[in-house]
């Protein structure tokens, strides 16, 4: 298993570590610093607003509504992406549990016609929704180093995952997103089906007298071009920058911290689906069940 050099001395600490790294070649150790010690609540709270984001394409919505998961196993199916991303992000996609998630992700895959273009998208987010994040609400903001390793890692699991004509450039892939939300973000009942799983498993994380309240503030979070893809109410502008000023208060709280010595990756005790994991576990027994294709030809025929 890869594990990052003990933790530098100092809140700044692992920045000097990073800054002495090449975003290229040490692109995973630079990642998991990141994620795993320097941001891991903003890089666990941006990538479910990644996710989010990505049901806002309905050919995306469609491929989720026809799988069912989100509507009958939300919780799994969201428990199933975050670990098989961490797996990778903390041992390394040459590792043996690093190409067993990569396996898994692309036997689930492999059950849908999913677009290039779109497994692309949703690639993208992965990249630049953290990094945004972070820059507008995190306690620093991201070294040049730490954006370019973010984007070398995630295209060398899309590489693995065999999508195709990924752009050679961080300015070429954030161009690509940008153009790919103006063309396909629109209204689809698909889209309102599933952000309204979505939503509704979010909520259900905090006690039952505060899940209005959650639901209004995903509502004003969101933003006007995403309610209006899922046939959301648009928030209130005033509770979005209420919210935007709580983030900013925890950032000033946060840069006071001592530095995080152990990574928080795959350990993370949010996990509801596979208490303890890893321990116990492989990357194998996350995901769907095998479909075989008579089953799944069956499936398509009966809808």
């Amino acid at each position: 298993m890869t594990r990052t050099p003990s933790a530098p001395s100092g809140r700044f600490g692992w920045l000097r570590r990073i800054e002495s790294l090449d975003p290229v070649a040490d692109r995973h150790e630079i990642h998991r610093i990141t994620a795993g010690h320097e941001f891991p609540w903003d890089y666990q709270r941006s990538l479910e607003f990644a996710l989010f984001r990505t049901y806002c394409s309905p050919r995306v919505s469609a491929v989720l509504k026809q799988s069912g998961e989100f509507e009958h196993h939300p919780q799994k199916r969201y428990d199933d992406t975050a670990i098989l991303m961490a797996e990778m992000l903390d041992h390394g996609m040459d590792s043996d549990r690093g190409q067993e998630s990569v396996r898994n992700i692309n036997r689930m895959h492999g059950q849908y016609d999913i677009a290039n273009e779109d497994m692309l998208y949703v690639l993208s987010t992965f990249i630049f929704d953290p990094l945004d994040w972070i820059d507008r609400y995190g306690w620093r903001r991201l070294h040049p180093k730490e954006r370019l390793a973010a984007f070398y890692f995630y295209k060398e699991i899309g590489e693995r995952m065999a999508i195709s004509d990924i752009p050679d450039t961080l300015p070429e892939f954030q161009r690509f997103k940008l153009e790919y939300e103006a063309r396909e973000f629109r209204y689809s009942p698909d889209n309102h089906d599933i952000g309204t799983y979505t939503l509704d498993l979010f909520s259900g994380w905090f006690p039952r007298p505060l899940r209005p309240l959650v639901r209004r503030g995903a509502y004003a979070f969101l933003g006007e071009q995403m309610t209006t893809a899922f046939g959301f109410p648009s928030g209130s502008p005033r509770l979005r920058e209420f919210l935007m000023a709580g983030l900013r208060l925890r950032a000033r709280v946060v840069r006071w911290l001592p530095p995080r010595r152990v990574a928080r990756v795959t350990g993370d005790p949010g996990n509801r689906t596979y208490p303890g994991y890893p321990t116990g576990y492989r990357p194998r027994d996350l995901g769907t069940p095998r479909v075989s294709p008579l089953a799944a030809r069956m499936s398509a025929g009966s809808r």
